[in-house]
């Protein structure tokens, strides 16, 4: 399957005359709560997000929704958290990337983190990724895809996104 580009841009630069805003209203919104995944195993999924990407657990109870079934939640910065299922018995089957479901997290972190978190993450031989020095993408135990993104909050690659 080819794609037309030139035919893709043109689509890009009307949808942006259509519905990019020059004065952008405040959202509804007060930021991130919470974006929940799905763990096959909890401490795997704390030693990861915790002890390699120093994410600190905030909070561990029994999920509302299924008896059984822990949510957690770690601390992802700036009043924001990374939340965590886990459905014993459901015998859910692998990490799938689907259309309308997560294709990444991305995570800012200050540049001297993102040298740190990279340096741990190849001495723990975990695959990944680097695109334009400021991004590192891998996958988590259970195959979900993240990035650490040494760009500040509110930048992308040194365009203003928000």
């Amino acid at each position: 399957m080819s794609i037309d580009h030139p035919a893709v841009e043109t689509v890009r630069e009307r949808i942006r005359a259509e519905h990019l805003r020059e004065h952008r209203p405040p959202s509804s919104a007060r930021g991130l709560h919470h974006f929940a995944l799905i763990s096959s195993d909890v401490e795997t999924t704390i030693a990861f997000y915790q002890d390699l990407l120093e994410f600190p657990l905030t909070e561990i109870f029994e999920n509302r929704d299924h008896r059984g079934s822990n949510h957690f939640f770690f601390d992802v910065g700036n009043g924001n958290l990374l939340a965590f299922f886990d459905f014993p018995g459901l015998d859910l089957g692998p990490y799938k990337e689907v259309l309308g479901g997560l294709h990444h997290i991305a995570v800012s972190v200050d540049p001297s983190t993102w040298e740190r978190l990279r340096g741990k993450l190849e001495a723990a031989g975990v695959p990944h990724r680097i695109e334009s020095g400021a991004s590192i993408y891998f996958r988590d135990p259970d195959g979900a895809r993240l990035e650490l993104l040494a760009d500040p909050l509110g930048e992308m690659y040194g365009s203003r996104v928000l």
